[in-house]
């Protein structure tokens, strides 16, 4: 058993790192046996549309209960308490964005990526090129609070507390990773966030009962030993902990956290999975129970943490925020607890990673290679092996990226992630499927204009420079308030997106807008 200098007890390394290589070992295995080579583009990209919508929708869930949400949460609600809880309300209610709006007319509409969608009535080349690039983008954000995740729990887990350590688990996190996207493509990475999703619901609920068991199953005496134990008192039962002193940057947040979620690449890459467009709304529907469930036990397991582990220790753990669900493990159910925990923990990195992995590449090869370079006409099997290259270079960026964004709490980095996503992507996809004066001028603009905007906030604000937080120590040239820009970026993106159609004055292909209406909202002409 390691004890960390606070007195904080983490359990037997070797049984958390057993555990997790036993979970790696498995799921390895399951990877290379339902890869059955993978070697058309339906296979790799989209599993060939076998998926059911109940097991696409739990795999949805698993490719979006993260690191955030797994630990990021829990830590946040330990800690900030109800302020931390504010990313589990949002990322619920975003889901209906996906249910109302965009899958099923997405799984009509397009075949692997979000280029398809965006670029079907515009001029190939260049949406397909803006759409590439903002999915590596995002996906590149989104994997820094995946990879930071890892380091974090491993420094906690294993008590391996210099930066080198961590760094090495990070890079040995990446190489499992690769592998599944290599192996697997989307059909052995759909059964990862299978199996992780299931086993991610089952730890949660078993720690909250234990939790609720503590206390004689009364929610009320665990809030109150909460307050008792976080030195923010009662103010951790209402709002304004963390948000109280800038409302206008808890706005912001909310924004990019209920809009970005289906505008993530790796999500909207899901809807393709599926045989037709009623499986694609089941989907988002089991996803949106499957998270209500998790959710409702992240608040018993953060308040629990603060409840029996305490703020305090938590903040000086290894991992900080991110190690409070590691330690209340330990504290309710010892060290196997904590070592299934522990890999659980892990395979959440890994099945997310694989997940942007994946789309990040196939968008590359599909967008990039296939319909720019090769002009639609690349051998199938090329475009795959392009897809894997890809994915080799895209896991080594995420491998540098999570070493240096080693230590920041992963809910508010997937938050900035998630603003990324709503401004360049959501604009886009909504005024492609609904707006029929659209043109390609107004989607190169909504696009550029909604990244490049979020970035230019991003690189200006407190994230990067001018607050004890920020990933650049002991600098300062910041000049944007709010930690996260999405009250700025995202409606920046829908206008420009109306003034990029009324510029470009020439109306896209009316055929084309025709035939994608028609698909789009019946599945008539659909592709497979």
């Amino acid at each position: 058993m390691k004890v960390l200098a606070d007195g904080t007890a983490t359990g037997n390394p070797l049984i958390n790192l057993s555990v997790f290589v036993l979970f790696a070992a498995v799921t390895l295995y399951i990877v290379y046996r339902v890869s059955n080579g993978n070697a058309t583009t339906s296979d790799y990209y989209a599993a060939g549309g076998a998926f059911t919508g109940a097991q696409n929708g739990i795999a949805l869930s698993g490719d979006f209960l993260s690191a955030a949400s797994f630990l990021g949460i829990a830590g946040g609600i330990a800690v900030h308490g109800y302020d931390g809880f504010l990313y589990s309300v949002g990322w619920v209610v975003a889901w209906l964005v996906g249910l109302l709006l965009i899958g099923e007319m997405l799984r009509n509409t397009g075949r692997f990526t979000m280029g398809d969608v965006v670029a079907f009535r515009m001029r190939q080349r260049p949406v397909r090129a803006a759409a590439a690039i903002s999915t590596l983008v995002i996906s590149f954000f989104y994997m820094l609070a995946q990879m930071a995740g890892a380091g974090g729990l491993v420094a906690l887990l294993l008590n391996v507390t210099d930066r080198a350590g961590q760094s090495l688990v990070i890079v040995v996190v990446g190489a499992i990773m690769i592998f599944y996207v290599l192996v697997g493509g989307m059909k052995g990475t759909t059964w990862v966030q299978i199996i992780k999703a299931v086993l991610l619901l089952l730890c949660v609920t078993l720690i909250s009962v234990f939790m609720l068991g503590k206390f004689g199953f009364d929610f009320s005496a665990i809030l109150d030993r909460a307050t008792q134990n976080n030195k923010l008192g009662t103010a951790i039962l209402g709002p304004g902990a963390q948000y109280g002193r800038n409302e206008l940057d808890f706005v912001s947040l909310a924004l990019a956290l209920v809009l970005g979620i289906c505008s993530l690449p790796h999500v909207l890459m899901r809807f393709y999975t599926v045989p037709d467009a009623k499986q694609a709304r089941r989907s988002v529907v089991w996803a949106i129970w499957t998270m209500f469930v998790f959710y409702l036990c992240t608040l018993v397991v953060g308040y629990g943490s603060a409840a029996l582990v305490g703020s305090d220790a938590i903040l000086h753990a290894p991992g900080g925020e991110n190690s409070a669900a590691p330690l209340l493990a330990f504290r309710v159910g010892g060290a196997v607890l904590l070592g299934v925990v522990s890999a659980v923990a892990f395979a959440t990195i890994l099945a997310v990673v694989a997940g942007l992995t994946l789309a990040a590449s196939a968008s590359f090869a599909h967008d990039v290679y296939a319909n720019i370079i090769k002009h639609g006409k690349a051998d199938p099997r090329r475009e795959v092996r392009v897809a894997r290259q890809t994915a080799v270079a895209v896991g080594a960026l995420a491998i540098i990226g999570g070493i240096a964004a080693n230590g920041q709490n992963v809910a508010f980095l997937v938050a900035l992630a998630l603003a990324l996503a709503a401004s360049a992507n959501l604009s886009t996809i909504l005024f492609a499927l609904f707006w029929k004066r659209f043109n390609t001028t107004g989607t190169l603009f909504s696009m550029y204009g909604g990244l490049g905007s979020c970035l230019v906030l991003i690189i200006f604000s407190p994230v990067m420079s001018g607050a004890s937080t920020s990933l650049i120590a002991g600098a300062d040239f910041h000049w944007f308030p709010l930690s996260n820009p999405g009250i700025v970026s995202i409606p920046f993106s829908f206008l420009c997106g109306v003034v990029g159609t009324y510029v470009g004055g020439r109306k896209g292909d009316p055929d084309k807008q025709a035939e994608m209406e028609v698909r789009a909202l019946t599945g008539i002409g659909a592709r497979i």
